[in-house]
């Protein structure tokens, strides 16, 4: 909307002292004949925006030309800027949104704290791209249309049709009732029922979505915490899942507890070595955890996983020559 670009412009003014216009096109994501009809609207207004030519020319404000924010103090001020970093707002298509939000404010804070408090936040950084590891932690790619009907949906409290694409099955178009959004790691999820039961679907797996006008079957208010670790829950001792115990390394422990779905139980022994009781997606899923570790970590039930990798360090051995020795 314009309203919101021309005062998303008026604070980038204020921020930066003076950009030039394409500088302020890239900002907005406009052209910039958008953004020098926009400086001409906001000179009609009123607002003090005047013109520096020259190679390092552009538009800038009056001095004095602000409205500040005088209830935060910097630590709140901190918290807001912090919280502005994190990169959920991606997930759910409201990453310009945020940015838009963090420039009112920046500019909104009195003089004193809007220095320090936006050098303090950029000594943080929050859920990094990679870990220490360069293990790229990669998010979730949801179309803007689509995050943007599932967000208006929950909002609003109307049912949803989605285009779902489940594991392992031909997409199809099915009516739920919306109750929440949530992200974990990068990866966004829509809590819903459908026929009154409960479902949990991947953003990144509904190819369409359309908001309907009659009104969800859901609570007036829900604890989505909680509702989530109870789905949690349930998906970690459903299906195939299998449960592992296993004598370890304590060096090597999140080595495990990183690829494992849970942690069950946990322990130490005399020794000082790990004693975990820990769930995995399936036998594949915990054959391939245990044997990355080695000589790490020894599987101590059940028994077709001792056997199975103990065959398997057979046939290796075999391959490689390697004879047992007295």
């Amino acid at each position: 909307m314009r309203a919101d670009r021309l005062v998303s412009l008026v604070l980038l003014l204020r921020q930066h002292g003076r950009l030039s216009a394409t500088a302020l096109a890239r900002e907005l994501e406009v052209s910039t004949r958008t953004v020098l009809r926009d400086i001409e609207a906001l000179s009609a207004a009123g607002v003090p925006v005047y013109a520096e030519r020259g190679r390092h020319g552009g538009f800038a404000l009056l001095p004095g030309f602000q409205t500040e924010l005088t209830g935060l103090n910097h630590d709140e001020a901190l918290a807001l800027l912090v919280a502005g970093s994190r990169r959920g707002a991606q997930t759910f298509g409201l990453d310009s949104a945020l940015a838009s939000a963090m420039r009112k404010v920046v500019d909104a804070l009195p003089e004193s704290y809007r220095a320090t408090a936006a050098g303090a936040a950029q000594r943080l950084l929050i859920d990094p791209e990679t870990d220490l590891l360069s293990r790229r932690l990669v998010a979730e790619e949801v179309p803007d249309a689509v995050v943007a009907e599932v967000r208006r949906a929950v909002f609003a409290g109307h049912k949803l049709r989605i285009h779902y694409a489940a594991v392992d099955q031909t997409p199809k178009w099915r009516t739920v009732d919306p109750i929440g959004l949530v992200t974990v790691r990068d990866q966004g999820y829509l809590l819903a029922t459908r026929s009154g039961a409960d479902r949990t679907y991947r953003l990144s797996r509904v190819l369409a979505a359309e908001e309907l006008a009659e009104p969800a079957q859901r609570p007036d208010r829900v604890d989505l915490d909680r509702a989530w670790q109870e789905r949690s829950t349930r998906f970690r001792t459903g299906g195939d899942h299998v449960t592992v115990l296993v004598r370890m390394n304590p060096a090597r422990r999140e080595d495990l507890v990183g690829t494992a779905l849970a942690v069950l139980a946990e322990e130490t022994d005399a020794d000082g070595r790990l004693r975990l009781e820990v769930t995995f997606q399936d036998p594949r899923h915990a054959e391939w955890a245990l044997w990355r570790l080695g000589m790490n970590a020894e599987a101590l039930a059940p028994q077709w996983l001792r056997d199975s990798l103990g065959n398997h360090a057979a046939a290796i051995a075999t391959r490689y020559g390697v004879s047992s020795r007295e």
